[in-house]
C-alpha cells in the first residue's frame, strides 16, 4: 500500500510511532553518554582526595632529573605518563614547598629523603632542595636520607639529614665535577666533510668538537676555573651540613681505590668507616624503624607517610600560584635553548616567551617582573626579541629582575641585559659571551662516490649555501662579518646594561664561561642569591616590598589539553588498561620514544641568520 493511500489515522499513528522512537533512541544516548561521563569523573576525581595521617612522615622522592620548569604540555606530559618514555622529571618548586609547608605542620613528624630515583641536577637546583631541608630541620622535627647508594647530587641532599642510612651492598660513590666532550675533526676528515666554523672569542669552544680532537688550552683554563668553582661550592655545602671537614671527603675521593681495597671490595663499610653514613640497614630494618618512629599505615602494611604530590594536593597546593588582585611580583620561568617562534615548557621560543613577558607587562597588578633563565643559550636573533620584550617592560614602569638558575650563559645572559638588577647563585654557569656559525659542506665525499653537484645561477650567491657545493670564499668571509656583527652588538649591550666600557667587556667576553662568584666580582651580576630573594628585591625596587603577591607567568593550556591530560590521568589509565589494547601500545611507545630522543641539538638551531650565542653546557 502506497503511503497516499493509507487511512489518515494511520499515518498519524505511524509519524506518532516514529517520534515516540526518536525520542526513546535520543533518551537512551544522553543516558549512555552521561553514564560514561559520569564513570570518568568518578575516575578522575575520587571522593576526598588524599589526606595527611597524623604523625606521618613526608618522604621526598624525586624521579629523574630536577628542573625549574617541567618540560612539555599538560597533555605531552600526560601521555608521557600514560604511554611511557621521555625522562623524568621533579619540578624543585614542588619539593621546596611541600618541605616548607611540612615544617609547621603538625600532622608531618619527620620527613624521609628517599634518593634512589634521583637523576641529578644543576648545582642551585640541589642548594635550594638544602636550604629548605635546613629550615625543616630547625623545627626540631628529624630527617633521615635512606638509598641503595649515593651520588655527587643525591649526597648533598643526604648530607644535610640527621641520619644517613646505606644499604649494606650499596656505595657512596662521589666523583666531583667534570667536563668531557666527543672530538670529530678526524672523523670530519676522514669522511671528507667540510665543516665551516664561524665564531668571536677565544673561548668559544662550542665548536670546538669540529676544529679539533682535543679540547684546547683556552677551554680547558676555563672549564677548570668554573668547575673548581663548583667543587669547592659542593665540598662546603656538604661539610657544613654533614659537619666533616672538607679534607676528609676529598680525601675519601682521592683514596677511593685504596679505600676499597683495603676493605676488600666492600662499598658500604668503606663509606661507613669514612663517616660519610651513619648506619648500614637495609629496607626491611628501615621500614621497622620508621614503623617504631611513626607508627604503621595497616591498609599499606607500612609506615604512615605521605608523598610530595599527595601532600601538595591534599593541603592546595598544586601547581603554582596565580593569585589575582592587588599589587604583584610576576614570575616567569625561561628554561632550555632558545629558539625562534612558539614552544612548550621546557624550550624558550621567542614568540612564547615573549607573550609571557607582554601579558606580565600589560597586567596592571603587575609592578615587577622576574625571569628566572636558566639556559646555556641559541638563537642570537630570537634572544634578541626576548630582550626587547623586558626592555619594552621596563619603558612601561614595570622592574625587571633577571634570576640565574643552574646556566644563564650565551644567549641566556643576552635576555638577562635589558633589567634593573641580575641576581646568580654563586655556583650558577653564566657568561660565554660570545658568538659562532657552522655551516658543513661535503662535496668532496659526494666526489668519492661519484655523485657531482652542477648548475647556474642569475647571482654569484644563488645556490651558494649549499652543502653539496664547496663554500665561496666571498660568502665565508660576509657570513664571518655578520658574526663579528652579532658580537659588537652583543658586547654593547653588556657594556650598556652594566656600565661598563666595550673593551671592558671584551676582555672578560671572548665567550668564556664564568661561575656565579666570578661574574660576580667582574660586575656581570648585580646580587648572588636565589630565586626568593630576587623576588623579595623585585618588590622592594617596585615599591610594593610590604604588600605583594607572587604571580607565576605560565602558558594556559586550552580546554582540549585539559580534557586529554584528565583522560591520560593515571587512575584513569589503571583503570582502562586492562579493558582494551592499551598493553600491546605501551610496549610500543617507549622505544620509538627513544629513538626520537636521540636526535641532536643541533636539530634546534633555526636562527634565521645561522648566529647563535651559544653555550653547549648541561641545561639542567
Amino acid at each position: 500500500m502506497r503511503r497516499d493511500e493509507m487511512n489518515p489515522a494511520l499515518r498519524l499513528a505511524l509519524l506518532g510511532w516514529r517520534v515516540f522512537d526518536g525520542a526513546c533512541r535520543l533518551v537512551i544516548n544522553l543516558v549512555v553518554v552521561f553514564c560514561v561521563l559520569a564513570v570518568l569523573l568518578i575516575l578522575m576525581f575520587p571522593r576526598g582526595g588524599p589526606r595527611v595521617p597524623r604523625g606521618a612522615a613526608l618522604v621526598v622522592a624525586p624521579s629523574g632529573v630536577l628542573v625549574e620548569q617541567l618540560s612539555g604540555s599538560l597533555g605531552d606530559r600526560a601521555r608521557e605518563e600514560l604511554f611511557g618514555g621521555g625522562e623524568n622529571e621533579t619540578l624543585v618548586s614542588d619539593v621546596v614547598t611541600a618541605i616548607r609547608e611540612a615544617k609547621d605542620d603538625d600532622r608531618i613528624a619527620a620527613l624521609v629523603l628517599d634518593l634512589d630515583d634521583l637523576a641529578g641536577g644543576g648545582l642551585t637546583k640541589l642548594e635550594d632542595i638544602q636550604r629548605a631541608l635546613l629550615e625543616f630541620k630547625g623545627s626540631g622535627k628529624k630527617v633521615i636520607a635512606v638509598g641503595r647508594s649515593y651520588g655527587d647530587a643525591s649526597y648533598l641532599l643526604a648530607a644535610t639529614a640527621d641520619e644517613i642510612l646505606l644499604d649494606p651492598m650499596g656505595a657512596v660513590g662521589i666523583e666531583g665535577f667534570a667536563r668531557y666532550r666527543m672530538y670529530f675533526r678526524s672523523a670530519l676528515e676522514k669522511l671528507d666533510i667540510d665543516m665551516h666554523v664561524f665564531r668571536v672569542g677565544t673561548f668559544k669552544s662550542a665548536v670546538e668538537p669540529f676544529l679539533r680532537d682535543d679540547m684546547s688550552p683556552e677551554a680547558r683554563e676555563a672549564n677548570l676555573d668554573w668547575l673548581g668553582d663548583l667543587w669547592t661550592a659542593w665540598l662546603d655545602d656538604v661539610s657544613a651540613a654533614r659537619g666533616i671537614p672538607a679534607g676528609q671527603i676529598v680525601a675519601y675521593v682521592t683514596g677511593f681505590p685504596e679505600l676499597i681495597a683495603e676493605h676488600r671490595g666492600d662499598t658500604a663499610r668503606t663509606a661507613l668507616d669514612a663517616g660519610l653514613v651513619d648506619e648500614l640497614v637495609d629496607r626491611l630494618e628501615f621500614r621497622e624503624r620508621m614503623i617504631d618512629l611513626v607508627g604503621s599505615d595497616r591498609h599499606e602494611k607500612t609506615f604512615k607517610q605521605i608523598g610530595v604530590d599527595e601532600y601538595l594536593e591534599a593541603i592546595g597546593r598544586t601547581g603554582r600560584p596565580h593569585p589575582r588582585g592587588g599589587p604583584a611580583v610576576a614570575v616567569i620561568v625561561a628554561r632550555g635553548e632558545i629558539t625562534g617562534g612558539d614552544r612548550p615548557p621546557g624550550e624558550i621560543g621567542s614568540r612564547s616567551t615573549g607573550a609571557l613577558i607582554r601579558r606580565a607587562r600589560e597586567d596592571d597588578d603587575v609592578k615587577a617582573i622576574v625571569l628566572r633563565v636558566d639556559s646555556p643559550g641559541g638563537s642570537a636573533f630570537a634572544s634578541e626579541e626576548i630582550r626587547r620584550e623586558c626592555a619594552r617592560a621596563r619603558e612601561d614602569g614595570k622592574k625587571v629582575v633577571i634570576s640565574m638558575g643552574s646556566v644563564a650563559a650565551s644567549g641566556g645572559y643576552w635576555i638577562s641585559t635589558a633589567s634593573d638588577e641580575i641576581w646568580a647563585h654563586p655556583t650558577t654557569i653564566t657568561g660565554s659571551i660570545g658568538i659562532f656559525g657552522m655551516f658543513p659542506t661535503w662535496p668532496r665525499l659526494l666526489d668519492r662516490l661519484g655523485i657531482h653537484a652542477d648548475g647556474v645561477g642569475t647571482t654569484p650567491l644563488a645556490g651558494a649555501a649549499r652543502p653539496d657545493r664547496p663554500l665561496p670564499e666571498a660568502l665565508e668571509r660576509t657570513i664571518q662579518a655578520m658574526i663579528e656583527d652579532g658580537y659588537r652588538d652583543f658586547l654593547e649591550r653588556v657594556a650598556e646594561a652594566r656600565g661598563l666600557t666595550v673593551e671592558e667587556v671584551d676582555r672578560i667576553a671572548q665567550g668564556r664561561v664564568w661561575s656565579g662568584i666570578d661574574a660576580h666580582e667582574l660586575g656581570l651580576v648585580d646580587r648572588l642569591g636565589d630565586l626568593r630573594q630576587a623576588i623579595e628585591s623585585a618588590a622592594e625596587l617596585a615599591g610594593i616590598a610590604d604588600d605583594y603577591k607572587v604571580r607565576w607567568i605560565e602558558k594556559r593550556p586550552g580546554w582540549r589539553e585539559k580534557l586529554i591530560a584528565e583522560l591520560m590521568n593515571s587512575r584513569v589509565a589503571a583503570a582502562l588498561r586492562p579493558h582494551g589494547g592499551v598493553d600491546e601500545l605501551l610496549a610500543r611507545v617507549p622505544a620509538a620514544r627513544r629513538v626520537l630522543s636521540g636526535l641532536e641539538r643541533f636539530s634546534k638551531l633555526d636562527d634565521p641568520r645561522g648566529v647563535y650565542a651559544m653555550s653547549f653546557l648541561p641545561v639542567d
